[in-house]
């Protein structure tokens, strides 16, 4: 993906939404982008996915509208959305609405969902994978045609950045609509998929190496992060969350990332 190549190297922090009061996640959202993280994130779940799992939790979307008015100069989105919880056409309108209230620095990330507990109490239909993804295909391009129909439209284009790593649909789908595709990918098996994602450009195309590759950093040394590099990786992402908000490893890997860019 030689592109790859003119793309500055990123490091987005993600959020968890959990066992944490609001107050502390936005003195972390301030914090972060004070120590100059490129992009932060959090989740588009109902529930926590650590720790006790009735614990605090916060709704993603919204906290969003909040992070585009605290924030000067980060990007922001989900890592990912879920495409099951709302119509294709609110999502582009909601997306356009943060990306004018930050003045452009919102990520369209999305995926098809997976964890069960949200959809069973919140009463969305679970279904299956496969009906799952389809779903999210089917909804791609309603929400980019959305885009083009609103009044004002968004003041960039939004980068969509699409989730996962099914090598059948997903790569498939990520060729066809994405401009970020994030996944917790080791090198060995980030080079099998980007070459499968190269054959589905090449059958739907698209020149793939136009799509910005993100990849996970937990459990990872920098060795291992500079081979990611090497295999076209620019975006790195990390997790923290409440009650604490560690930012050791935050910065470690800021560290990392002016190291290989300097």
């Amino acid at each position: 993906m030689s592109s790859s190549q003119s793309r500055p190297v990123r490091i987005g922090v993600q959020i968890a939404p959990q066992h944490a009061m609001y107050p502390a996640i936005r003195d972390t959202v301030a914090e972060l982008e004070e120590l100059g993280v490129d992009i932060l994130f959090n989740w588009d779940h109902f529930f926590p996915l650590s720790g006790d799992p009735d614990g605090l939790h916060f709704e993603a979307w919204t906290m969003l509208g909040a992070w585009a008015e605290q924030t000067s100069r980060v990007e922001f989105g989900t890592l990912v959305n879920c495409n099951s919880y709302r119509n294709a056409n609110l999502q582009a309108d909601m997306a356009r609405t943060l990306d004018h209230i930050s003045g452009g620095r919102f990520i369209f990330g999305t995926g098809a969902g997976w964890f069960e507990r949200d959809y069973d109490e919140y009463g969305y239909e679970f279904g299956t994978p496969g009906s799952r993804i389809a779903a999210l295909g089917e909804a791609l391009p309603v929400i980019t045609d959305r885009w083009s129909k609103l009044n004002p439209p968004p003041s960039r284009k939004i980068p969509v950045m699409i989730g996962g790593g099914g090598v059948k649909k997903t790569l498939r789908i990520v060729a066809e609509h994405a401009d970020i595709w994030h996944s917790f990918s080791s090198p060995e098996i980030l080079t099998e998929k980007l070459e499968i994602l190269g054959q589905h450009g090449e059958n739907v195309g698209r020149d793939v190496s136009e799509i910005e590759v993100s990849t996970e950093l937990k459990g990872r040394d920098e060795a291992t992060a500079d081979r990611l590099l090497e295999l076209g990786t620019t975006m790195f992402t990390l997790g923290i969350s409440g009650p604490d908000h560690d930012l050791a490893a935050v910065r470690r890997w800021l560290s990392w990332r002016d190291s290989v860019t300097s």
